[in-house]
């Protein structure tokens, strides 16, 4: 039977681990979506990992109606509104009932979308946050539990095999570090991203390799 190439979908059961372990094994996989009949790729460069424990965790405290979602099965999308007007994309991780999630801070996409204007801003900046990445990808809280899969126009490709062997052959393609714009777990380094892409948000000053 000849080897296929064809993109393969993650699916929920990748996504049910430890959330530091699905950031860092997220990066260089490809965040697709579906948006009337135009579909929009960009490889995942930036996330950051959150936790039950963890003082940064939306779900520190309770649950509460609005971050149940957390709390479900893995594969699942939790969006949430930050500074009341830019939003947030995370992906639920790990077991039921455990509050773990993965912020999609950054993608680098393959293609401009045809809604996006050429002139205001270069292809690698467009996604390069996750208020931005949001905008343009049209994702906002009413997406909120919707299952990570191409039935529902929103899912991730795992790595391509000449990613995933550039990225094994080389440990400093991955750049570990702290999180971005918290006050509280500010030094916890569950920061990742793709050290060489011109899409992240935001370079570290100092990083773990």
């Amino acid at each position: 039977m000849p080897h296929s190439t064809a993109p393969r979908p993650l699916t929920a059961d990748w996504f049910n681990r430890p959330s530091p372990q699905v950031a860092v094994d997220l990066i260089g996989c490809v965040l697709v979506r579906d948006i009337n009949g135009e579909t929009v790729r960009g490889h995942i460069v930036e996330t950051e990992a959150y936790e039950a424990g963890d003082p940064a965790m939306y779900a520190y405290q309770e649950k509460t109606k609005r971050n149940e979602v957390v709390f479900g099965p893995a594969g699942i999308a939790y969006i949430y509104r930050i500074y009341r007007q830019y939003h947030c994309f995370n992906i639920v991780t790990d077991r039921d009932d455990f509050a773990s999630t993965i912020l999609i801070r950054a993608i680098d996409l393959e293609q401009r979308p045809s809604w996006i204007d050429p002139a205001k801003e270069k292809l690698s900046r467009v996604c390069a946050g996750p208020g931005k990445l949001c905008r343009t990808l049209q994702l906002d809280e009413s997406w909120r539990g919707t299952q990570i899969h191409p039935n529902s126009g929103l899912w991730v490709e795992a790595r391509s095999p000449a990613v995933a062997q550039h990225l094994a052959a080389d440990p400093a393609a991955i750049t570990q570090t702290t999180r971005i714009g918290l006050t509280k777990g500010a030094d916890i380094c569950w920061r990742w991203y793709l050290t060489a892409s011109p899409a992240i948000s935001k370079k570290a000053a100092k990083a773990k390799q």
